[in-house]
């Protein structure tokens, strides 16, 4: 181990110390954390199912004990296109998905000499990511979205996700059985997406194919600028279950099992989630936005991912 790398590892740890001592929005709000920063310890009441901090060297692929590669431009037997009409071929390549050797994972759209696009999808193997029952769970990464805008962000369509654990396999069956987008963005606009997608498309009673959705701008730096934490709070420890969604420890967006029939939202919970982490581009969501990519769309910029965790509270 460098010594570089030891007194990063040191910084990181004494970080996690100090925010220990904080609650979660606090910890979001009040403290401007480096790039390479670790998850910080749970606060009272929450324990962590799940981390990876992208840890290792440059050019490694992300952990193969966490993470699948989903490749291609559709999963076998599923919708063309990821069901999109985004048009980018997924890889595994560390061309399109690695770690920088600095405690990030980096997802990185290209285009080769004949204007094809590549980019990268990876999803946790684990499907059983849902609340307790009578308590929460808490979805978070600290993310960076493409750095780039104006013209040359158009088609980008970055995202961190959830799909409900019956898609995998089947691949007919959404939106019924929900979809939770943590955060997605497009066009390189300082604007963060958070919606839920369940009922049946086009229409229903979740509005598909938009979703039950909102959208806020991130606090600070814009999202292209810096690192923000993106979550997801899952609540089942009320009487009307409840999904909240934050950017840096504030909740912009909350769906309530009351707006939708009680099938509906059974169908869309009633069992476990995986996580997606991805860079579309092109597609239905940055055509709404102005459509792209063209041969102004500047390739190589990456989402960079500093860590993913999960949390559940048992009250």
């Amino acid at each position: 181990m460098s010594g570089n790398h030891s007194r990063r590892i040191s910084r990181r740890r004494l970080l996690a110390g100090v925010l220990g001592t904080l609650g979660l929005a606090a910890a979001a709000t009040a403290v401007t954390l480096p790039a390479n920063a670790s998850a910080p310890p749970p606060p009272s009441g929450w324990t962590q199912v799940f981390v990876d901090d992208f840890e290792g060297p440059a050019g490694a692929k992300a952990d193969t004990a966490n993470w699948q590669y989903a490749t291609g431009t559709g999963y076998p037997g599923g919708p063309a296109d990821w069901g999109t009409g985004e048009i980018e071929r997924m890889t595994d390549s560390t061309d399109n998905v690695s770690l920088d050797g600095d405690g990030n994972l980096r997802i990185t759209p290209r285009r080769d000499g004949a204007g094809n696009w590549t980019s990268g999808r990876i999803e946790t193997n684990r499907t059983d990511f849902q609340p307790p029952a009578g308590g929460k769970l808490r979805v978070e990464g600290r993310i960076r979205t493409p750095d780039v805008n104006g013209d040359a962000a158009r088609g980008y369509w970055p995202a961190f996700w959830m799909l409900g654990a019956p898609y995998r396999g089947n691949y007919q069956n959404w939106p019924g059985v929900g979809e939770l987008d943590i955060m997605e963005n497009t066009q390189g606009q300082n604007t963060v997406f958070g919606t839920m997608h369940c009922g049946t498309s086009p229409g229903g009673p979740c509005n598909e194919n938009s979703g039950i959705g909102s959208t806020t701008t991130c606090p600070g730096t814009a999202c292209n600028a810096g690192f923000h934490t993106y979550a997801l709070e899952w609540d089942r420890s009320a009487a009307t279950e409840e999904i909240r969604f934050s950017v840096d420890g504030t909740t912009y967006h909350t769906v309530k099992e009351s707006q939708v029939d009680t099938t509906t939202w059974k169908n869309a919970t009633d069992h476990g989630f995986f996580l997606i982490l991805n860079v579309a581009m092109g597609g239905a969501f940055p055509n709404a936005f102005g459509g792209g990519p063209d041969a102004g769309t500047q390739p190589g910029r990456p989402m960079v991912v500093d860590y993913v965790r999960v949390l559940q509270s048992a009250s």
